[in-house]
């Protein structure tokens, strides 16, 4: 069996052995990196961003896997990290700027925009436009549900929130969505 077919059980006990550390490290690695790095550009948007987000991901992951208690799923740790190391760039690029979080929200619509295959016509591209114009946690919590189709239960995990406040700002994201896609 390949490494990369192992369970994030198999994965971890042969990350915790010396012999098999890296190899472990890098199946890991290839199981989640192409979901984690989705999560992460729906949230920072650039692809050059998300990339360099999702490096700090695995700096992180690398250095905190040996003390994973496994209170939680691998995904959940992982994406909790991958949503922390998110809006730490979001702030960071707003402190650097010295600019509103409002202005980052244009901006990020703005790289929408600019991407060579925008059509604002189509639905696709209202729908990344409405999600912009959502509050950081409807936008995250829009983005865990509808993309990543993750349960209220393990969202609840990754951002430490009750499942009810996840469900009503799910519920809220989606009206706004609605009415930005009817309006526009």
């Amino acid at each position: 069996m390949a490494l990369t077919d192992r369970s994030d059980a198999e994965l971890l006990i042969q990350f915790r052995q010396p012999q098999t550390k890296e190899s472990a490290f890098t199946a890991i690695i290839k199981k989640y990196q192409e979901k984690l790095y989705w999560h992460i550009r729906r949230m920072v948007i650039d692809h050059d961003d998300a990339n360099d987000v999702l490096q700090n991901v695995f700096i992180r992951v690398w250095n905190g896997l040996g003390n994973f208690r496994e209170d939680s799923q691998l995904y959940t740790w992982l994406y909790r990290i991958a949503t922390n190391e998110s809006l730490t760039f979001l702030e960071q690029q707003k402190k650097r700027t010295a600019i509103s979080l409002s202005d980052v929200e244009t901006g990020l619509s703005n790289k929408i925009k600019a991407d060579k295959h925008f059509d604002p016509n189509k639905l696709e591209w209202k729908l990344q436009l409405a999600i912009q114009q959502l509050p950081e946690k409807q936008r995250l919590v829009f983005s865990l549900r509808y993309y990543d189709e993750i349960p209220y239960e393990e969202m609840s995990r990754v951002l430490e929130t009750s499942e009810g406040a996840l469900k009503a700002s799910y519920h809220h994201a989606v009206k706004k969505i609605e009415d930005y896609i009817k309006n526009h």
